[in-house]
Order: C-alpha cells, then sequence, then structure tokens
C-alpha cells in the first residue's frame, strides 16, 4: 500500500478552523474524580480552547523564541491541553511531562528535564508549589514558569510554521535503555493523527473519543490531544489515577456515548476482567463502542478472550477489540486491526517460531494475536543484513512513512542507527531509505503482522532463541502466588555463562503466613521446564512493588536485570 498523501498543513490550524466552523460545540470534556468520587466534568468549546492556547503562545513568546523549549508539568486536565496547543502555536517545543508530586518518577522527571533544558515551565496554579520546589532543586531556572490557568487574554498574531518544525519531544518510557527525546515534527503529528483516524473508521464530528490515558505518554497524547483535532471530534477524558483505583469509570464514560472509540495497554483489560463485578456490569451499555484499541505492550490471546466474555452481556461487539502495536519513534500509531472484523488469533510451531519461521501448527503451539495492517505508511520484515525477508519469516520490522520522527533530542549517533535503515534490496515500490528501524521483532502471515518481542529482550540459551513474554506468562500461571502481570525472565551473562533468571512478585492476595515459597519456587521452574524446555537458574520472590516500571507502567526488563546483578532483589 502506498504511503497516506502527507498533509503539509500542521495540526493546530485546525483547531482554529474549528473554533471559527464549530465554536459552540464542545471539544473536551474532562471529568474530575479528585473533589467528588462521581466526577465533576469541566467543557472545553472549540472556541474557548482556541482563544486560551492562543493567549498561552502570546505568554511564551516573552520569554522563549521558536524552536526554544517549554516543559509542561501539569497534572491531567484540561488546561495540559491548553498548555501543549499554546506551544505549537507559538511554534515552542513543548516537552509534555507531569507533576513533580506524581509518585515513583522523580528520577525520571529530573533527567528529561536536564536533556530538554527548557527555557520555560508550564504548570497551574494547583501544582505551583511543587514545581517551584523542583526548580529550586535543579540548581537552575527558567526564563519563566506560566500557569496555563492564569494566563491572561494576551492577544496572538499567527506566524507561520513549517511541516518539518518541531512540534514536541516525545520522551520513551524507557523500558530497555534511559529515556530519549523523540524529536516530533508538525509533520509526524499531522500524517499520524490522520493514519490514527482513518485505522479507527471514526466519523468526523460524530464518533467521540474516551480516555484516561497519560497526556505525557506517546498514546495518551496523540489520542487525547490529536486525534479530536483531525476531523472536530469530541473527547471526554479523566486522570489515570482515576482509572485505576476504580476502573470502572473507563466503562461508565463508554457506555454514556452511542458512537465511541477507546485505547488502553494490554493489562487495562485484563484490569477490567477482574474488577468489574457482575452486578456493575449490569448498569453498563457497551453498544456503542467502536474501537477498543489495545496496544503499548504485548498482547495475550486470553486477555481477548476473557475481556469478550466478561461483557458481551453488555453489548460489546466482538469487532471492537482492536489488537495495535505502535511506539514513540513512529509518533505512536503503525499498526491496528480494523474494528469491523474480530481479531485475529494464530497458533505456530514453536520451536519453528524460535527458530525464526512462522509456521502455523496445533501441537506444540505458541498461540498469536494479529496486531493488523498499517495505512499510510509501509512496514517491512527485515533481515540483520537489511534484506526485506518474506511472509512467514521473522525478522526486526522496520517502518517508513511521514509519521517517522525525526530522531533522537541531541542523540546523533542513536538518531543515525534508529532512524536511517537503509534496505539491501528495495522492491515492490519500497523506498531504499530511510527507514526506522524499530528493535522489534514480527513477521507477516496472511497479509498481517505479528509482533513477537523486543529484539534486545530475547533470551538466548544454548543457541535457540526464546521471547522472554512467553516465559514470563508461564511463570505467572504456574502457581497462585505469583502475581499476575509482575513477573520479569531475562538471561543474565554476568558470571561468563547464559543463565535463565524468573522475577515474580508475590500475590498480595495470598497471605504470608500461607505462601510457601518453595512451592512457587518449584512450580514455576516445573512450568517453565514443561512449556520451554528451559531450565531456571535462579527463581526470586519478592514483595509487591519491588519490579520497576516505567512511567507508562510496562515492567522494564533491563531495570529488573540491572537491580537483580546489584543484589537489589535479595
Amino acid at each position: 500500500m502506498s504511503p497516506l498523501p502527507a498533509d503539509e498543513r500542521p495540526l493546530i490550524l485546525r483547531l482554529s478552523q474549528w473554533a471559527w466552523e464549530f465554536g459552540h460545540e464542545t471539544a473536551y470534556t474532562f471529568v474530575d474524580h479528585s473533589t467528588d468520587p462521581a466526577g465533576v466534568r469541566t467543557h472545553l468549546t472549540w472556541a474557548e480552547l482556541d482563544r486560551r492556547a492562543r493567549a498561552v503562545a502570546a505568554a511564551l513568546r516573552e520569554t522563549s523564541s521558536p524552536g526554544d523549549r517549554a516543559a509542561i508539568l501539569a497534572p491531567q486536565s484540561p488546561d495540559y491541553l491548553v498548555a501543549f496547543f499554546g506551544c505549537l502555536y507559538a511554534r515552542v517545543v513543548a516537552v509534555p511531562l507531569f507533576s513533580p508530586d506524581l509518585p515513583g518518577h522523580a528520577d525520571r522527571l529530573t533527567s528529561v528535564y536536564r536533556d530538554a533544558e527548557p527555557s520555560t515551565v508550564i504548570t497551574t496554579s494547583a501544582s505551583a508549589d511543587r514545581v517551584e520546589t523542583f526548580l529550586d532543586e535543579q540548581g537552575t531556572r527558567p526564563k519563566g514558569v506560566l500557569l496555563a490557568d492564569r494566563v491572561g487574554d494576551g492577544r496572538w498574531t499567527d506566524e507561520p510554521i513549517r511541516p518539518d518544525d518541531i512540534a514536541y519531544l516525545q520522551y520513551t518510557s524507557g523500558s530497555t535503555r534511559v529515556p530519549a527525546g523523540v524529536v516530533i515534527t508538525h509533520r509526524n503529528l499531522t500524517a499520524n493523527a490522520v493514519q490514527l483516524h482513518h485505522a479507527g473508521e471514526a466519523t468526523p464530528r460524530t464518533s467521540s473519543g474516551v480516555s484516561w490515558l497519560p497526556l505525557f505518554h506517546d498514546m495518551g497524547l496523540v489520542f487525547t490531544a490529536a486525534l479530536p483535532l483531525v476531523h472536530a471530534n469530541p473527547c471526554v477524558f479523566m486522570d489515570p489515577v482515576a482509572f485505576v483505583m476504580r476502573p470502572l469509570r473507563w466503562l461508565e464514560l463508554l457506555s454514556a456515548q452511542r458512537d465511541v472509540y477507546t485505547a488502553g495497554p494490554n493489562f487495562a483489560y485484563e484490569y477490567l476482567t477482574r474488577h468489574v463485578t457482575d452486578e456493575e456490569k449490569r448498569q453498563l451499555d457497551l453498544s456503542g463502542v467502536r474501537m477498543l484499541l489495545n496496544g503499548a505492550e504485548p498482547i495475550r490471546p486470553a486477555t481477548l478472550e476473557e475481556f469478550f466474555a466478561a461483557f458481551a452481556s453488555c453489548g460489546l461487539r466482538a469487532e471492537a477489540q482492536s489488537p495495535a502495536y505502535g511506539l514513540a519513534e513512529a509518533t505512536v500509531y503503525v499498526l491496528a486491526c480494523s474494528p469491523s472484523t474480530p481479531p485475529t488469533t494464530a497458533a505456530f510451531d514453536r520451536a519453528a517460531l524460535a527458530a525464526g519461521v512462522a509456521r502455523p501448527a496445533d501441537d506444540d503451539a505458541a498461540t498469536l494475536v494479529s496486531c493488523g495492517t498499517p495505512f499510510g505508511q509501509h512496514v517491512a520484515v527485515v533481515a540483520p543484513d537489511g534484506r526485506v525477508l518474506p511472509d512467514g519469516r521473522v525478522g526486526e520490522l522496520w517502518v517508513h512513512g511521514a509519521n517517522v520522527a525525526a530522531g533522537y533530542w541531541g542523540r546523533t549517533d542513536a538518531t543515525e542507527q534508529t532512524f536511517r535503515g537503509v534496505l539491501a534490496d528495495p522492491a515492490d515500490g519500497l523506498p531504499a531509505r530511510p527507514w526506522l528501524r524499530t528493535g522489534d521483532l514480527g513477521f507477516r502471515h496472511a497479509g498481517e503482522y505479528y509482533v513477537t518481542g523486543r529484539d534486545k529482550d530475547l533470551i538466548i540459551i544454548d543457541g535457540r532463541n526464546h521471547y522472554p513474554q512467553d516465559v514470563e506468562h508461564t511463570a505467572a500461571t504456574a502457581h497462585p502466588g505469583v502475581r499476575a502481570g509482575y513477573v520479569t525472565a531475562f538471561a543474565d551473562t554476568s558470571g561468563g555463562g547464559e543463565r535463565l533468571v524468573v522475577v515474580a512478585e508475590r500475590n498480595r492476595r495470598v497471605p504470608v503466613r500461607r505462601l510457601d515459597s518453595a512451592a512457587v519456587a518449584a512450580a514455576v521452574r516445573g512450568a517453565v521446564q514443561r512449556d520451554h524446555g528451559l531450565t531456571v537458574d535462579d527463581f526470586v520472590l519478592v514483595e509487591p512493588g519491588s519490579l520497576p516500571r516505567t512511567s507508562s507502567g510496562k515492567l522494564t526488563r533491563t531495570a529488573c536485570r540491572d537491580a537483580y546483578r546489584a543484589g537489589r532483589f535479595r
């Protein structure tokens, strides 16, 4: 499929268009559960959002020049969107971050803030004191600190925005390395938002979005902030904490809409399946849900099956579940299944898959979930020597399109390595360069793409490849004493050989006095040996909350391996 023709018109300019054409219509609705458990709604019309964003742009120009960075250190709120769009108008590079009081992310905030070197910080009056304390700790002060909810009605005169101007820096979640700032241009943002809108088969101005995803994360930012701008589709959003504290809230917001799409990582759908009661389900009507995008982490077939079984009685269509794949380096969206057909799962020979061949099988099979097809971009499965592999062969996924980012902020070598891939034998209309090397492994089968795991996370024991997520799933289901979703498996070579290590958190629902650690270890070792033919050289059971996670909630195997080697899990 040939790439979608690039829309040269920066996405932010559509905001002014919608403000002119549909000014009194609601653009965004924020549901705040922090002061009232039932939720307090704040509405922003297209006209009000445009006016406030322009006021932020005018204030920014007093402390920042085009190309300077502005760090958004604010909680999830309408003010966050106002700050972000204000940066886009002012041609100031936004750095979407979070308020310093977000638990567990202090080191990440400090490292990202210092890497971006912002000239201005944008926050809110509610977070101002905490931000001031954070800035004092940094030792250097920005030129200005703006309060997005206190900016006056400053007049903004439009400036020309070029498609290749930098819109924002999307810092990676750091699941495999130190967070790096992905340079997202206006061209990237426009292209990916249009691609995502098409993938969701949304109806302009009619379909609405619902989200709890954090706005400082790539999926949350593009889905919540950018996607509605494509065709003036309204969006309802809330704070991630509100979802975690009461997951039913997500489904209640979906249930209130007649034509709605949403997105979340695999664990969120498992969370709903476990925590929403039968009585609560009777109050839901999910027949209007167009798309449940499932991305950001490996997708388990059981998750799809159990989620549909749990909520089919609420009117949920089987087709609504849409497995997807993306990454910050491609702005976010790369692949997705159509919300018009049920998701595809297929079984492949486990041994052949480990050898790099996707061969359908019934016995000793690994069941995988298809992530669908791309739209408006090329995806190729590539061998280490740069050759494009045929269907059914496992290789690295490469991406080419207008949505592929410009590179990493201040990292020339990493940019060259990741964003400048060259095909050795381009054919079938594929361009020779430049290609994004995703670092993820996968293959194409029956016209659809399957993602098998990260190249850097691959466990290689005795010359055989094993995908860590498969081992982790086996360990997680081996004994009730293991906390589901909180297991990491990796190869440790610090002693000179290849040792398989599994670290798992204890299931907090099993009382400590009733937990037999030896029995848990024996069950895990036996299950991994039985299902994968692997010997677990070391199994470590740790307390809940011990495993390091990224800002988006994913376990980070690199940090887990480092902590293990440092003896911090003992």
